[in-house]
């Protein structure tokens, strides 16, 4: 949901959570089946990566429980068919939540194999309030402007400080938004995904989802299991963690996922000069953070935008060659250019990030109960940035106006499901936005699924990123349904990681430019 690295590499345009998010006294609105949705007209918005690309739009029920009282508009995108066998539409989900899903189509399209892709219509879509979706919000356009206040509250100041912009985004979005906040969480869009599925008149729809599109469909797939034929879920969110719990935990996976960077930049000492023990290397990186703490780059890179700046790191390694060159310059010869060009491709937030945002905590605080007492969390992040410090107080401050959240919480959907045609999941094992766990737990959840694993990967949303291995196990369940037919403990099937990649100086690896593509879509956060 932060600007996307395209500078650098070349990419187009994640919260984790068995529990049916309904309210406390109410089951799923029981009216959307029944409500109208127009079918959409199709026009040609092609770009240079994807030439065949149509656009179009729907309107659903603002409350699918009031199908005829006040509409919104969802943005669709498509890449059609062109095989005599047509399997039906594919709705893909970058995640998020808050992520625009419209390029996705053409992106996933692209990297399926030919005669796989040509068997579908792909449904790429901007959830409700997202990006083309109309209205989309924006609660405080420029929250994330530089330079904020370090992240961790060393003194009682920067803590009341730090609280009072949360509780000031959260009143915005109250009085901005006070006729949609109700409205905008998880079960309302797995009901949009029904709207679009009759607007396509589709008798039931195939559905791959990155990150928080991993919940979206196993909630969708909760709500309608007759209507699912295929699903693809990647990189798999906790969704017994929905959401307080999910990011406590990735906290300390982000932490391991930030040294396992910083002993690559100490195994290529010979280029970034910055010792051959990591554990100095992360000494050195901390100095840089406390030391632009007191003197930001350029005016625009203080301690809360370095670690802004490095946390999508943790999504991809593919950003860490980037990321190298601009710690060894500052530390090694006082140069800030890099690191701010660094923060400028993966750390500022652009008009769509305000979005993402903005729609990102307006689900989230939404979909589950968040604690409401400030001394609750104070406790459990000083607890966690003991032995995480790396982005602990950044991200308690990301979700901090979920303690004041103008809007009811409903109680998470409970996901358990034995109605479903099997479905495939694919997880790293070292996956930080979306820990190991998650996945195993779905698994077990979601009766006839498949797990197939990354073993020794680290990075969010692995399908169509390179990983030949993977891939195929993909081609074969959207060309014919097949499945792994299951191995010794929880996986199904086994895919070995790619290799790391090599410095700047390197060639790169073929798959690097497809993967960076998928990650620029996939966003930072979630």
């Amino acid at each position: 949901m932060r600007k996307r690295a395209a500078v650098l590499c070349g990419a187009a345009v994640v919260m984790a959570g068995g529990l049916t998010t309904v309210p406390a006294e109410a089951g799923a609105p029981p009216a959307a089946s029944t409500s109208y949705t127009a079918k959409p007209a199709w026009r040609k918005c092609a770009t240079d990566d994807y030439p065949k690309l149509q656009c179009a739009s729907v309107e659903v029920p603002l409350d699918h429980t009031d199908p005829g009282g006040r509409r919104i508009t969802l943005a669709l995108s498509r890449i059609p068919h062109t095989a005599k066998t047509y399997q039906g539409p594919l709705l893909v989900n970058p995640g998020g939540p808050g992520g625009s899903g419209l390029t996705l189509a053409g992106f996933v399209a692209a990297s399926l194999p030919e005669k796989v892709a040509a068997q579908y219509d792909v449904i790429g879509f901007d959830p409700r309030g997202v990006g083309a979706s109309e209205p989309a919000l924006d609660c405080v356009p420029g929250h994330f402007d530089a330079v904020r206040a370090g992240p961790v509250p060393s003194t009682p100041a920067v803590e009341r400080a730090g609280l009072a912009r949360a509780k000031s985004f959260a009143e915005a979005c109250g009085r901005k938004y006070a006729d949609l906040l109700p409205h905008i969480d998880t079960v309302a869009a797995a009901h949009d995904v029904d709207a679009i599925r009759r607007a396509l008149g589709a008798k039931t729809i195939n559905y791959l989802g990155y990150s928080y599109g991993t919940y979206l469909g196993a909630v969708y797939a909760k709500l309608f299991p007759e209507r699912v034929r295929r699903l693809v879920l990647d990189s798999v969110v906790d969704p017994t963690q929905v959401w307080y719990e999910a990011n406590l935990s990735q906290d300390h996976a982000f932490n391991d996922r930030h040294r396992a960077f910083l002993a690559w930049v100490a195994e290529h000492d010979a280029r970034y000069r910055l010792g051959i023990d990591p554990e100095r290397v992360e000494a050195k990186w901390y100095a840089m953070r406390a030391a632009l703490k007191e003197e930001p780059a350029d005016g625009k890179v203080g301690a809360f935008e370095v670690e802004d700046t490095y946390i999508p790191g943790g999504y991809y390694n593919g950003y860490w060659p980037y990321l190298a060159e601009a710690f060894a310059a500052y530390v090694n010869d006082g140069d800030t250019e890099p690191l701010v060009e660094a923060y400028e491709n993966f750390g500022a937030v652009d008009a769509a990030g305000d979005n993402g945002y903005s729609v990102y905590t307006a689900v989230g605080c939404r979909d589950a109960g968040w604690p409401r007492d400030w001394r609750q969390w104070s406790k459990d992040h000083w607890e966690a940035y003991r032995r995480a410090p790396f982005m602990t107080w950044n991200n308690a401050w990301y979700n901090a106006p979920c303690a004041f959240w103008p809007a009811r919480s409903l109680r998470p959907v409970r996901i358990v499901n034995d109605e479903l045609p099997p479905a495939l999941l694919f997880q790293a094992t070292h996956d930080a936005a979306t820990p190991y766990r998650g996945a195993v737990t779905v698994h077990h959840l979601l009766g006839d699924s498949r797990l197939v694993v990354e073993q020794g990967g680290g990075n969010h949303g692995i399908t169509l990123s390179g990983n030949a291995c993977l891939d195929k196990h993909l081609a074969a369940y959207l060309t014919d349904g097949t499945v792994p037919r299951g191995g010794r403990g929880e996986a199904d099937a086994v895919c070995e990681a790619l290799p790391d990649p090599k410095p700047l100086t390197s060639k790169a690896a073929p798959s690097t430019a497809r993967g960076s593509t998928l990650h620029g879509l996939l966003g930072f956060r979630g």
